[in-house]
């Protein structure tokens, strides 16, 4: 199955370079654009994770819907010619909220408003967020370009709750300075771990999104001895080398983000970026986590923050406070420039 969905993402692909039309011939018949719901595309060293709610009125759906199918796809293109060859590349998500309004097609089967999970120490807040628009660059000033002329495109329709710039510390660490994202899925692993496929044919080739915003303690983590920060992420810090698994007790992070059934282990793909405000003593990451299946990350977040066992949630959360959490289905290109059929 995975290599079936590598192969039709590859066509795909594919059909950007070898056709003569024009792309502005025919919306619906527009040419997939690459950078554009692109789920595998590599980090990056900068990002920014701009989370928008969208009015109640007919006339701002009508608007936003218009926006997901025409705009953002031209606006990629527009900005990617301005590049001189640097990488830009963006994801959009859909929240539950506003699904149906915006599509007039069925639902995700997964697809639900984030659960909140409430532990005996810590919390994992559910926050407002409609749409989720995920850049990636090679520099912050096409972001910020991009940002400009999306939210010109969407005038009153939407209201921005959030926007988080990011960038890539030193070997893609995080600011409590490990390794970030060493588990992620490569190879044919990545589109069978991330994008739906035949369970759910009418969204296959998307994928669903979750993200969380978390703040971090830095002047408390920093005086732990690094020992003691090993045992909570579950890795060395230095070489990134994996520590065994606990058994019993207390478990790492690394153990608790480790979803495993009868079927095997299910991983999921992870963006996360650093951010930070120094003047302010603002220092976080933005978590963003891509799945085939949206029960992993919600397992996940479930088990740092409640069990396995409870009371011993995730020591990383002693040191970093969720304060954002949203859920999103990024669906296929196709299914964005066929939204205004």
């Amino acid at each position: 199955m995975a290599l079936r969905w590598v192969k039709r993402a590859c066509y795909r692909l594919s059909e950007t370079f070898v056709s003569s039309k024009p792309a502005s011939a025919c919306p619906a018949q527009r040419l997939p654009n690459a950078d554009l719901q692109s789920i595998d595309a590599p980090l990056s060293s900068a990002a920014a994770f701009l989370v928008l709610t969208v009015k109640n009125d007919a006339q701002s759906i009508s608007r936003v819907r218009a926006v997901l199918a025409h705009n953002t796809d031209d606006l990629v293109k527009g900005v990617k010619l301005r590049a001189n060859g640097a990488r830009f590349i963006c994801n959009v998500g859909i929240s539950h909220r506003v699904w149906s309004e915006l599509t007039k097609k069925p639902m995700p089967r997964e697809l639900r408003p984030f659960k909140a999970v409430r532990g005996a120490t810590h919390e994992a807040v559910a926050t407002e967020g409609d749409l989720l628009y995920h850049i990636r660059a090679d520099s912050m000033d096409l972001i910020v370009e991009f940002e400009k002329l999306l939210l010109e495109a969407f005038g009153a329709s939407v209201t921005a709750v959030d926007d988080v710039p990011g960038f890539r510390y030193f070997d893609s660490r995080d600011l409590l300075e490990f390794v970030d994202g060493t588990g992620n899925p490569d190879g044919l692993g990545l589109p069978e771990a991330t994008l739906v496929g035949e369970e759910d044919a009418d969204h296959a080739g998307g994928s669903y999104i979750v993200v969380q915003k978390y703040l971090h303690d830095l002047s408390t983590w920093r005086g732990q001895r690094v020992e003691e920060q090993e045992e909570i992420i579950g890795r060395t810090k230095f070489d990134n080398v994996e520590l065994p698994d606990a058994s019993e007790g207390q478990k790492s992070h690394k153990t608790l983000c480790t979803i495993t059934d009868a079927d095997g282990e299910h991983p999921i793909l992870r963006d996360n970026m650093p951010f930070a405000v120094p003047g302010l003593g603002h220092y976080g990451t933005y978590f963003i986590g891509y799945s085939r299946h949206l029960w992993v990350i919600e397992r996940m977040i479930e088990r740092m923050f409640v069990r396995d066992p409870p009371p011993l949630h995730d020591r990383i959360l002693d040191f970093s406070k969720a304060v954002a959490g949203v859920t999103f289905f990024a669906p296929s290109h196709e299914f964005l420039l066929n939204l205004d059929e």
